[in-house]
């Protein structure tokens, strides 16, 4: 694979550098600057011959990572970027959002830094799209069966591209006013720029997929109107029911959930009309003092988030402990480590505190001025305030990023009646139907919130139990084994 000894010429992991805070906190551009392909040729030639390629393990998705090494370090691009859409319909999402568990079951990651898988995945896709070798691939039959899918995030997108290819009349719903869910709303853009999303919405419109924005499902459309109107329903809508922190002083203005806050810069960003005199969208962080509770990937997008608008102070609060520098025990090699991560919003400022406990808001007429907290220590797997540790901290705005605990029930799933698990999840079968017939879920709206890879995965082996269903067979690949699935 590669060169056999690249892993002994180039020892040193190299990823591309990322703009100067002072530079790229004046825009929203993505923060990283451009990698040369002579360098990631060779990044990409310490892809070891392993013999059992445990990165293969690490991906959801089954991505064929030393292929595709390989044919990047022997300058085969065009063939590279066939490789990795055999798997993947959109690494142009997971090479810029995937936190890279392949990366973290690399065997070269035994004992020296791994593989630059993500980085080598994202610059083959965005290499093709330069070059134009991201083409339609219409169907080459139609089948005259129609399929709804009901959430335009990850999930929703791989299961609608996969079905439409297959010659399915696809229409994807989205309750927002434009397509992409969270990859939309949710993701800054200086994590991932919007016309990555454009620019594949683009091809699935060229292919044939219909999208319908604006249409909230349950609502505008009734269930049994829908069921009546489609010979199947993918359910993607995603895990939207978000976690709360219900203590004294929550009904103050200015204590937000994250998905409340994030989306206003997103659609700044898209040029809507949504500022007010001063220049400003209707939840802003400018000239005030944050406090972020949540340390997660959501809790650092309202980092950086906050930090472009101009907050005076941040300070963002995790519960547990902070982690090792390096490795945890807990979590050996080939599995995703726990481990201290700086991401790019951190290196920009602010304050991260660990092993902290909120328990009450406090406010003057009606508006949140700060909250009170003390630290916390795990005994017998419970938080214990420590105590001596109480402090109070000055707060303008508030934000919650505590993740989400499920999908929303009330409306479309209630209406379809379909069952749900013990974690509120709805329940599928190895083929991702759900209790009722027709009806098929993936990614978080079945899983609970997870990865994008595992969100891209479950679109295309719903999408190929879709196509079993409406056809009696299928030649649509499912990279999930059904004993991945939550069984009913």
């Amino acid at each position: 694979m590669a060169d056999p000894s690249g892993f002994l010429k180039f020892t040193k992991r190299e990823t591309p550098a990322r703009r100067p805070v002072d530079l790229r906190l004046k825009d929203w551009n993505e923060v990283y600057e451009d990698f040369s392909h002579t360098t990631l040729e060779a990044q990409a030639s310490r892809c070891m011959d392993c013999g059992i390629p445990f990165c293969h393990n690490g991906c959801p998705l089954g991505n064929l990572i030393p292929e595709w090494n390989d044919l990047v370090y022997r300058d085969r691009w065009r063939d590279a970027i066939e490789r990795l859409h055999a798997t993947n319909n959109f690494p142009e999402f997971t090479g810029r959002l995937c936190p890279a568990p392949c990366e973290a079951s690399c065997v070269l990651g035994i004992n020296q830094d791994p593989v630059t898988i993500k980085q080598v995945e994202v610059e083959i896709i965005d290499n093709a799209f330069d070059e134009g070798w991201v083409v339609p691939m219409p169907p080459h039959v139609i089948t005259g069966k129609k399929v709804a899918v009901v959430g335009s995030g990850p999930a929703g997108l791989a299961a609608a591209q996969q079905l439409t290819r297959a010659g399915h009349d696809v229409t994807v719903f989205e309750r927002a006013d434009r397509i992409g869910g969270l990859l939309r709303y949710g993701i800054p853009e200086f994590k991932m720029e919007k016309r990555h999303i454009d620019r594949r919405l683009a091809q699935m419109e060229a292919e044939g997929t219909k999208f319908r924005a604006g249409v909230n499902v349950g609502v505008d459309i009734s269930a049994d109107q829908l069921r009546a109107d489609f010979d199947a329903v993918v359910l993607a809508g995603g895990a939207t029911d978000w976690r709360d922190l219900p203590i004294p002083g929550r009904q103050f203005e200015g204590v937000y959930q994250a998905m409340e806050y994030l989306p206003w810069a997103n659609k700044v960003q898209q040029g809507d009309p949504v500022l007010d005199e001063a220049g400003q969208p209707p939840i802003t962080a400018k000239d005030k003092k944050v406090v972020i509770i949540g340390g997660g990937d959501t809790g650092a997008d309202c980092l950086g988030t906050a930090h472009r608008q101009g907050a005076t102070s941040i300070h963002q609060f995790e519960i547990m402990p902070r982690p090792p520098a390096d490795r945890s025990p807990s979590t050996p090699w080939p599995t995703y480590p726990l481990m201290f991560r700086v991401s790019s919003a951190h290196e920009e400022g602010g304050e991260r505190v660990f092993a902290v406990n909120t328990e009450k808001f406090t406010g003057d007429e009606g508006k949140v001025t700060g909250l009170r907290a003390h630290e916390v220590v795990m005994k017998d797997g419970k938080f214990e305030k420590v105590e001596g540790t109480d402090f109070e901290l000055e707060a303008d705005l508030v934000l919650l990023a505590m993740g989400f605990v499920g999908p929303e029930r009330p409306g479309l799933l209630t209406d379809l009646g379909v069952e749900l698990n013990e974690r509120g999840n709805v329940t599928r079968d190895k083929d991702f139907a759900t209790s009722v017939k027709g009806v098929f879920v993936a990614g978080d709206m079945g899983r609970g919130q997870s990865l994008i890879v595992w969100a891209i995965a479950e679109g295309r082996a719903a999408a190929a139990g879709v196509d079993r269903y409406l056809m009696g067979h299928t030649a649509l690949p499912a990279p999930i084994k059904p004993t991945a699935v939550p069984q009913r």
